[in-house]
């Protein structure tokens, strides 16, 4: 039976590509990725198939008809309900048929293929003063195609309604090749225009027989997305097939191009946050606002926004946006708003008129979807009731009755949304991984729908149905519609090739459950993920595919980091949600097959670069940077490894050992040799080696003290990381310049234990000794055990002289992010591990810590360069933005992420992406500064890429301000 499967596999793709120009593939990796949306469910798919054009997509069709395989149409894979999952194939539309074809902006139109990203035809038409209304939270990434699929929404809906009250005309491919251009208003004959006869016919004449039900049968309300909508088709209605088709979710026709309204989007725009005592006030409140006409009505309460900066008195609050034709109208019309809500009981607003303030309370919400699946304790929550919706008068008693609901099913949610719509979003704590638990998300879901239907509502609101709730469809309907749906898809694809399961004689809500095929054990691993108990399945997991991963730009003003690789590329497998997804499969052990030797796997995250930016810019934490440095162990385990992990992997010993040759070793890098050297390493040819310091900082640091011993101040321990130590030791020299000035004592931790805990006497050690290390090099080559080594030495040193509170200063951004996260993660065992990470400090929190009263000299110019990415992530840069404002450095510096990112850039294979990252922010960012400004950069690698890469070189900020001091002491 397998063979003849992979047989069958083999022939169709065969014949899909001799057919199909685009890319056809059903290689594991490939049909791996598209197992999963952002639902909780997985499907494995036969083949994946990206067309180019419409006729690509028809030739795929027609070689799918002949092998009797169905077919699943996908844009970015964030739908919800399981409707971007499949088992026959996918036709992956975000690789090519991307075209804005045109923009009218006379006409408020614009005609895309399916595959165009929401905000680049936002872009588009934003610079006619025109937009698209409907904006879910991942307008960054999802596609028009999707959103048409889906009947898509967002905050804005208040103002200018769903997906299907903006498009206009649809252009079609059925299962069976049949060619639909689906708009409004009928024919000669009253039926609908732009069909193939058959179709022609069989649509009228079931309209026709079904008026009574069709005007009966529907909920009026304004987000009642679930079920077809086949009320458009009524006469009074103007037979709008394209509406009707909106939010089929793939189940009747390939979408291949659509015509959509645009609509003006105003000059200006205030947000009002009005305070609320709790959810339900909150809530009670959503519909009053409405005769104000507001753009958008979006509730979240404490639970979900934390200790978010800029928010009024409350526990529940409301996010009001308000537009006008000037800055100053739209602040009267919120300022109006909230005078009027405070009458009603609010606990007090603001209006929020700075575009970054703005944004900063915007990305609470649109990363809600990442936040909410995980609870306050840790545990997990998941979609599945994501979006149901009631009238908005209703929203107050539905939600009430929703959290005595949860109550009584003994769960937890936090619910969210567009309260002004009466649509709310939840992340509920199911157990999905054991019999009972799925039992009570079947009871809890039958009793769920119950309760919406009893409130007047829709149990789609936003997502569409998919396998989540088409299930529970006849509730809603009652069987008579519901049957009628059944008869509307056999009419359009009579041999059920077009996404089976879904929404028509959908698969049970609890089959297909992604969590299924994982390890019913937690897996061995190394490090100790305390955030998901150990287990590492855990870990995995919580990539839930909202993937934020994916997106192709970053946002103006924005620092965030993730994903460089994907930015690079475009393409999933190297996107932090697609290697998350190569993992899960990794695990399941049905598609990939060799775990830990995976090469699918290790293929993947060969790309990714570290940087750990998903740490901190996912809205789940995924940590793709542990994941690989775990899974490069257990893959190498006992194997010879890359020679590049045996150079760059063991970087600090050998900088150790050539440090009394430097001299001798520069001459060498510069003659013909060098070239053989990094061949033998594993280094691309295209980097030159970076010089050794022919005098080390440890060294300088001796001495220099041994000729004038530090005079008094607070002693901070200063940290001679390998880079520093090695390749930047002018760096360390500047930090103790400032750090001194500061009225510090900076002194350097021993090589190896003294008694009693004392600091080193002011001698000359012996300079052979092995020095300390942070465990960066082997963490990111996935040499674990060494590291895990390292660590324990660093531990036995670094303990005793911490014991009295002192702080541990570390320049280098990549070394201090390991010290603070990868060592206690590595030595969960370890009771000194936490006590070490939380003395970590940099310089520029040493110095508001540990001397706030020290005015730094004032250089008064502006500054461009980079933040590190392990910085961002881990750190974070707020004491470092300070310290540039007090001392007059103004301007921002890049997000993302370098490119040379350690050793990922100097690997043989690596420099083309490298250089692409660094061409996303920093390069750009440095080539458009004005003569005179700062170049700074506190990461080695961000210096040395800027080095290579560049024509104005950048410094650590220690090294600008103890320039400053020298010129202030002259």
């Amino acid at each position: 039976m397998a063979d003849r499967t992979e047989t069958e596999k083999r022939d169709l793709t065969r014949d899909l590509a001799a057919a199909v120009r685009g890319e056809v593939s059903s290689a594991a990796a490939d049909r791996a990725l598209m197992t999963m949306d952002a639902s909780n469910y997985r499907r494995v798919p036969r083949a994946v198939v990206a067309p180019r054009d419409a006729e690509d997509v028809a030739a795929a069709l027609r070689v799918c008809r002949e092998h009797g395989v169905p077919v699943v149409p996908r844009g970015a894979g964030t739908s919800i309900a399981g409707q971007a999952t499949g088992v026959g194939v996918v036709l992956d539309f975000t690789r090519h048929m991307r075209r804005i074809v045109s923009l009218d902006p006379a006409a408020r139109t614009a005609v895309v293929e399916p595959g165009v990203i929401l905000d680049d035809l936002r872009a588009a038409a934003g610079a006619h003063g025109l937009t698209f209304g409907p904006d879910p939270s991942t307008h960054s990434r999802c596609t028009l195609g999707g959103m048409i699929g889906n009947n898509s929404c967002g905050s804005h809906s208040v103002a200018w309604g769903t997906t299907a009250d903006n498009v206009r005309e649809l252009e079609l491919l059925t299962y069976g090749g049949e060619r639909v251009r689906a708009g409004r208003g009928t024919g000669p004959t009253g039926a609908p225009t732009g069909l193939p006869p058959r179709l022609r016919d069989g649509v009228k004449s079931l309209v026709d027989a079904e008026l009574a039900l069709l005007r009966t049968g529907y909920p009026d309300l304004p987000r009642r997305i679930s079920g077809y909508a086949l009320d458009a088709l009524l006469p009074e209605r103007g037979t709008d097939l394209a509406r009707a088709l909106t939010g089929s979710e793939g189940t009747l026709g390939v979408l291949t191009e659509a015509t959509v309204r645009l609509v003006g989007t105003p000059a200006a725009r205030v947000l009002a946050v009005l305070g609320y005592p709790d959810e339900s006030a909150a809530a009670e409140a959503a519909h009053t606002l409405l005769p104000h006409k507001p753009m958008t009505v979006e509730g979240m309460a404490a639970d979900l926004v934390g200790s978010a900066a800029g928010l009024p008195e409350g526990g529940a609050w409301l996010f009001v946006e308000m537009g006008g034709a000037t800055p100053a109208e739209a602040a009267a019309r919120a300022e109006a708003l909230c005078r009027a809500a405070a009458a009603d009981g609010t606990t007090g607003h603001a209006v929020v008129t700075d575009p970054a303030g703005q944004r900063a309370l915007w990305r609470i919400r649109e990363d809600a979807s990442g936040t909410a699946t995980r609870m306050p304790d840790g545990s997990e929550a998941w979609p599945g009731w994501e979006d149901c919706a009631v009238p908005p008068a209703r929203l107050g008693p539905y939600l009430r009755d929703f959290r005595a609901l949860l109550a009584q099913h003994g769960l937890r949610g936090t619910p969210y949304g567009h309260f002004g719509d009466g649509c709310i979003h939840i992340r509920i704590d199911f157990d999905l991984l054991t019999s009972p638990g799925i039992r009570r998300f079947r009871d809890f879901s039958h009793d769920l729908a119950d309760l919406v239907v009893a409130h007047g509502g829709s149990l789609s609101g936003e997502h569409g149905d998919g396998q989540a709730r088409a299930e529970l469809l006849p509730k809603m309907y009652g069987p008579e519609l519901v049957g009628l749906f059944g008869r509307f898809k056999d009419l359009w694809d009579p041999a059920a090739g077009l996404n089976p399961g879904m929404l028509v004689r959908p698969d049970r809500l609890d089959d297909n459950l992604r969590f299924a095929p994982l390890p019913a054990r937690p897996v061995p691993v190394e490090f100790g993920y305390p955030h998901d108990n150990g287990d590492f399945s855990a870990a995995v997991r919580r990539c839930v595919g909202v993937a934020k991963c994916r997106n192709e730009k970053t946002a103006a003003g924005s620092a965030d980091v993730m994903c460089p690789s994907f930015r690079a590329t475009g393409e999933e497998q190297h996107s932090t949600r697609g290697r998350a997804r190569l993992l899960h499969e990794m695990l399941a052990g049905e598609v990939i097959t060799d775990g830990w030797r995976s090469p699918e796997v290790h293929d993947a995250l060969d790309l990714c670069l570290s940087c750990k930016g998903c740490r901190s810019d996912c809205p789940v934490g995924v940590d793709m940077a542990t994941y690989k440095a775990e899974f490069l162990h257990h893959h190498y385990e006992g194997r010879l490894r890359p020679a590049a992990h045996y150079s760059m992997g063991r970087l600090p010993q050998w900088l150790h050992a050539a440090a009394p040759a430097a001299p001798a070793v520069n001459a060498l890098a510069r003659t013909p040799l060098a070239a053989v050297a990094k061949r033998l390493a594993g280094i691309a040819p295209e980097r030159p080696l970076p010089a050794l310091a022919t005098e080390t900082f440890t060294r300088w640091w001796w001495r220099r003290r041994r000729a004038a011993p530090p005079a008094g101040g607070r002693t901070v321990l200063l940290w001679p990381d390998t880079f520093t130590n090695h390749l930047s030791p002018q760096v360390g020299r500047a930090a103790v310049r400032v750090l001194e000035a500061a009225g510090l004592r900076p002194l350097l931790p021993p090589t190896a234990p003294l008694p009693g805990g004392a600091l080193p006497q002011p001698a000359l050690p012996r300079l052979r000794r092995t020095p300390l290390c942070c465990g960066l090099t082997y963490v990111s080559t996935g040499q674990l055990d060494r590291a895990r080594a390292v660590m324990r030495r660093t531990l036995d040193v670094l303990t005793p002289l911490l014991a009295a509170g002192r702080p541990l200063v570390v320049l280098e951004p990549s070394c201090a992010a390991a010290l603070r996260t990868d060592l206690p993660e590595l030595l969960a065992d370890d009771p000194r591990a936490p006590r070490l990470a939380a003395s970590v400090r940099t310089f520029a929190q040493t110095l508001e810590d540990f001397a706030p009263d020290w005015r730094p000299p004032r250089l008064g110019r502006p500054v461009a360069g980079q933040t590190h990415c392990h910085q961002h992530a881990v750190l974070g840069d707020a004491a470092d933005r300070r310290l540039r404002e007090r001392a007059g450095l103004t301007g921002q510096l890049s997000g993302g992420c370098c490119g040379l990112a350690g050793n990922f850039g100097f690997e043989r294979g690596h420099y083309d992406i490298s250089v692409a990252c660094a061409e996303d922010q920093l390069l750009p960012a440095v080539r458009q500064s004005a003569p005179g400004t700062e170049i700074l950069a506190d990461g080695f690698s961000c210096r040395t890429q800027l080095d290579h890469l560049g024509d104005r070189p950048a410094r650590h900020l220690a090294e600008v301000l103890a320039e400053a001091l020298g010129e202030a002491d002259a």
